[in-house]
């Protein structure tokens, strides 16, 4: 116990020290303080030229310490300009896909548009009128291609019309609503139509096959055909008006021969319904066969010999 006395005795005095210390350092930096504060508050000739000479003493040597001020407040200014140029890539960022929508809406009224004209610039013969209507679903299966058209019954739609978009013809009518009717695609395996070859002029059947390019069959001289011959509808038995764009004559990997459709096929938006005009109902068969009958001519009748 006696060897930690002294130990305690000098942390005693450091305390004792210390204070005195503080408060003659603080003392001091408080008369520092206010005779600059009067020094500056000073308003002679001689004091400006004395503070004039103590900045340009004092100031140049105290560069290094304004070194860390420059860099924050540089820091803080940049920290700053990033702050706007966030905010002004996030509002470009925002117009720019507002730009985008308008650019996808415009282009879509821009496709719709150009199909428009183009059923209005479809050559037709004179005699033939029509219903435009909007496809309003498409059913296409493996197994069945169709469309569904929101005109029907309530616009004069009846079965068997053709229908055609701004180019070629797409299919018939098979089915009619009061307000929708379907379209069968040429497409469709149950779709099979007469046509003619331009310019050999061969008749041939087009029938689908749940493809993209239906099959030409029944053709009588497939030597006379090349690839890129017109194909149009024949007219026969009144399936559908004569002389309608249909595609064009292609040779598929299996050597058979297929039609490239003029119809666009990936965007039906709208189709053109040919109103058909009524053939007349035969009710005599037999007519087409013999004819009218003429009336014959009755044959003199001799007269009669005197008797003896």
């Amino acid at each position: 116990m006696a060897k930690g006395a002294p130990l305690a005795k000098d942390r005693n005095n450091s305390v004792a020290y210390a204070r005195p210390v503080r408060r003659i350092l603080v003392g001091l930096i408080v008369f520092v303080f206010l005779a600059l504060f009067l020094l500056w508050r000073i308003d002679s000739p001689r004091v400006e030229r004395f503070r004039a000479n103590l900045i340009d003493r004092v100031v140049p040597s105290f560069e290094w310490a304004l070194v860390p001020v420059t860099v924050v407040s540089e820091m803080v200014e940049d920290y700053r300009s990033y702050t706007h140029i966030y905010q002004q890539n996030q509002e470009l960022r925002r117009e720019l896909q507002q730009m985008k929508s308008w650019k996808e809406a415009a282009v879509q009224l821009e496709q719709q548009n150009a199909k428009l004209l183009a059923l209005n610039s479809v050559r037709l013969d004179p005699k033939l009128t029509s219903v435009s209507g909007v496809v309003l679903a498409d059913s296409g299966s493996p197994f069945r291609q169709s469309v569904l058209l929101n005109v029907g019954e309530r616009d004069g739609i009846k079965d068997g019309w053709a229908t055609m978009d701004g180019i070629g013809l797409v299919g018939r009518i098979s089915g009619v609503g009061k307000s929708t009717a379907r379209v069968i695609l040429l497409t469709d395996s149950n779709s099979r139509i007469p046509v003619t070859i331009q310019p050999s002029g061969q008749h041939a059947i087009l029938t689908g096959d749940n493809t993209g390019r239906p099959l030409v069959e029944f053709l009588e001289h497939p030597e006379n055909t090349r690839p890129g011959d017109r194909v149009v509808s024949s007219g026969d038995g009144g399936v559908f008006p004569a002389d309608l764009l249909i595609g064009q004559i292609s040779r598929s990997s299996d050597r058979r021969m297929r039609v490239r459709l003029a119809a666009d096929y990936e965007r039906l938006d709208f189709l053109r319904v040919l109103r058909s005009h009524a053939k007349p109902t035969i009710t005599d068969p037999g007519a087409l066969l013999i004819g009218e009958t003429s009336q014959a001519t009755p044959a003199p009748v001799a007269a009669p010999e005197p008797s003896e």
